[in-house]
């Protein structure tokens, strides 16, 4: 258990705050917020949203352990002080536990590749390829897309490296016309 938190069987809302209660979170207000909010301020290098949070919070747990607070004990302040540092620092050791936050953003603006695009141009491919006569279809399978040598696809089709090389040239040349046909030009 922290300094800062008491840990009691019931809450202070349970009940509700009495009038004196009331009244002396009010002068706490009064006599500490001011003060704490430089304090705090300056802990978070500046950053006023901040420093107003943890004032607040720091208010809170006085608020919520009004009942253990003796104002005739002298100055609160330095239990608020240490409270409001305690905060600070437990922000801090949380933020710095969770991974970097990184705006989304920038990934909204890179460019993705467009499978719609890539789908077409496989469909014009493939339109194009029934178009070829079946030698240079069978040909172009065997070198281009299953990514064969001349000589394992001689070997796969039966026939010599001499004519698979041959019937590449020729395939290509038709199959880039056939693209051609369909409005394909690079």
């Amino acid at each position: 258990m922290r300094n800062d938190e008491v840990v009691t069987d019931e809450h202070p809302a349970a009940h509700g705050p009495g009038a004196a209660d009331e009244e002396l979170m009010r002068a706490l207000y009064r006599e500490h917020a001011g003060p704490l909010f430089g304090f705090v301020l300056h802990l978070v290098a500046g950053d006023r949203q901040r420093a107003e949070d943890v004032v607040q919070e720091t208010l809170v747990r006085a608020w919520r352990n009004i009942h253990r607070l003796d104002p005739q004990a002298g100055s609160l302040r330095p239990w608020l002080v240490t409270v409001a540092r305690r905060i600070v620092i437990d922000d801090h050791r949380s933020a710095a536990a969770r991974p970097h936050e990184v705006d989304a953003s920038v990934l909204e603006q890179l460019p993705a590749e467009d499978e719609i695009d890539r789908a077409l141009r496989m469909m014009t491919v493939a339109d194009a390829l029934a178009d070829l006569s079946p030698a240079h279809r069978e040909i172009i399978v065997e070198t281009y897309l299953k990514g064969r040598t001349a000589k394992e696809a001689a070997a796969v089709l039966g026939i010599p490296a001499g004519t698979v090389r041959s019937r590449v040239f020729y395939a290509l040349r038709s199959l880039r016309l056939a693209l051609e046909e369909r409005g394909v030009t690079s």
